[in-house]
């Protein structure tokens, strides 16, 4: 009788076991983690072609895939905000840049904080029993009620508005930059501070928290750095890697990234390498070398203790034994940056960029290398302002995969994939699940638009229509062809280019675009 009783539930255990492990049963749920960088170049990483020494976020290219073409807004608030919405940035509010806490603002398209009528991916992933967190720049509302706890993350730290020093809050940014930890205001400390290393070590924290408090249910993090953005501020250690490296200057440094981009098949011959922008100097006559290597150096070495950091985050999931299951995206919210901040006057002369108290950006010499092989920068709609590097990496579901991945995505496909995979419908969203990438399904041609501060663009299929603001002009690419956009095809092609005018027209009307009269900020052109 004991035999038989033993057997009978050595057999439930089994079926039961077999059932939990048969190839049939779903999948647990994926943790998922969004990392943002802030105005990170194109080739700026070292799998996309730089010389940037970035170990980390090569691993997880090589471990899951990386994208030829992914785009995101050309600017930090309307890129923030697809991220967020899974929606066009003027749909929700975000048409421009954020209004401050004490600013009046008029509602709709250009209201300068997130629609509460949309909801975020944190309010629709906290629905489905995810954990919520969130480590670094908002930028997406400075009101309190705009605020990352309002918008459906469980636990925040960060700067609520934009750039700021990494090393501390100045007198002239107190009154409109500042730090939260949930909901409260946050006084970092006066000195030790490093911002990189304090948005990580508050992401692994909250990780952590969640573990012990809810193993069970899986996670969302969204970690929003403020490297490489200016100011230029790094720590002299990881300064030094980097100083002999540019005085080659911004000509060789360009030359030498195109190489390796073709080395690693990324710049096939279809990619030509865009000539300098008019007005930036031969680096053989250029002034004041040393202070233009200093630059540049800051620059990287921004780069490299952000990737340091993802490596700590790395280590931490798996010793959470989470590695394996969490989908990692790692992507910039625009193009390499060629603002000048050199006449706002908060650079203390007597200190050397990268030090707390200097206050300097990368300008447009290195910005042009920033961007290789690409034209333009940040705020531009052509590849260079638009064009992201995109890692993909989940080791549970994403083969290493050789290469690039010739699909297209934007920004606004995070929170479609996200919702997918947490089981949940999204709620008529324009932007679609990437799931496509790793799951053999065939890709949809799609259509984008953009606009921002005039500058204008759409893609349809591989075709892309540009303008920009200072331009009464219209260009048209076949990016398959020529997707460094060197070739102007729109007085040949003149139908081609009319119908996609007139349906990025019809866009603009439905989203809300309005002419831009404001001020083009740091760009001196």
């Amino acid at each position: 009788m004991r035999i038989q009783q033993r057997s009978r539930w050595l057999f439930t255990v089994l079926a039961i076991a077999g059932t939990a492990l048969s190839p049939s049963a779903p999948a647990p749920r994926p943790n998922i983690i969004y990392i943002l960088a802030d105005d990170l170049g194109f080739s700026d990483i070292g799998c996309y072609g730089g010389e940037v020494q970035t170990p980390n976020l090569d691993a997880l290219a090589a471990g899951g895939m990386k994208l030829r073409t992914f785009y995101n807004n050309t600017r930090c608030c309307p890129t923030r905000a697809s991220l967020l919405t899974g929606r066009y940035p003027h749909e929700v509010g975000m048409g421009h840049m954020v209004t401050l806490a004490s600013a009046t603002y008029e509602p709709g398209p250009y209201q300068g904080f997130l629609d509460p009528r949309y909801p975020t991916l944190a309010e629709e992933l906290r629905k489905t029993g995810y954990g919520t967190y969130m480590s670094g720049k908002w930028h997406v509302g400075e009101r309190r009620a705009h605020w990352p706890r309002q918008r459906g993350f469980d636990r925040y730290f960060g700067l609520i508005s934009g750039a700021s020093s990494f090393y501390e809050i100045t007198p002239a940014e107190r009154n409109k930059r500042f730090y939260a930890l949930d909901d409260a205001d946050y006084e970092i400390p006066s000195e030790g501070y490093y911002a990189t290393d304090a948005f990580t070590d508050q992401a692994i924290g909250f990780l952590q928290e969640h573990q012990r408090q809810r193993r069970q249910d899986p996670f969302f993090l969204y970690l929003a750095y403020t490297a490489p953005h200016f100011p230029l501020h790094a720590l002299e250690p990881d300064i030094a890697r980097y100083e002999r490296i540019y005085t080659a200057g911004w000509d060789s440094i360009r030359a030498s990234r195109y190489r390796r981009m073709q080395e690693i098949g990324y710049a096939n011959a279809r990619y030509r390498l865009t000539p300098r922008t008019k007005g930036i100097p031969d680096w053989d006559r250029q002034a004041d070398k040393a202070q233009w290597v200093r630059r540049m150096a800051v620059y990287a070495a921004m780069i490299d203790r952000m990737d340091q950091n993802i490596g700590r985050l790395i280590k931490a999931l798996k010793n959470n034994r989470t590695y394996d299951n969490t989908l990692i995206v790692f992507l910039s919210d625009n193009g390499g940056c060629a603002e000048t901040v050199s006449t706002e006057g908060r650079h203390d002369p007597s200190k050397k960029i990268g030090e707390k108290g200097s206050y300097a950006s990368i300008e447009e010499p290195w910005a042009n290398a920033s961007n290789t092989p690409f034209r333009m920068y940040k705020h531009y709609m052509h590849e260079g302002g638009i064009a992201t590097p995109c890692i993909i990496h989940w080791p549970a579901r994403i083969r290493p995969k050789k290469g690039f991945s010739d699909g297209i995505g934007h920004v606004m496909d995070l929170m479609p994939t996200a919702l997918e995979l947490a089981g949940a419908s999204p709620p008529g969203l324009p932007g679609k699940s990437l799931s496509y990438l790793w799951s053999n399904k065939p890709e949809a041609v799609r259509s984008y638009c953009w606009e921002h501060e005039g500058n204008k663009a759409i893609r349809e299929g591989h075709w892309k229509l540009v303008r920009d603001f200072d331009d009464a002009a219209w260009q048209l690419f076949d990016m398959k062809a020529d997707p460094a956009e060197m070739n102007d095809l729109a007085t040949q092609d003149t139908a081609r280019a009319h119908h996609m005018r007139q349906t990025y027209l019809a866009w603009e009307r439905q989203v809300g675009v309005r002419p831009f009269k404001g001020k083009r900020y740091g760009m001196e052109k």
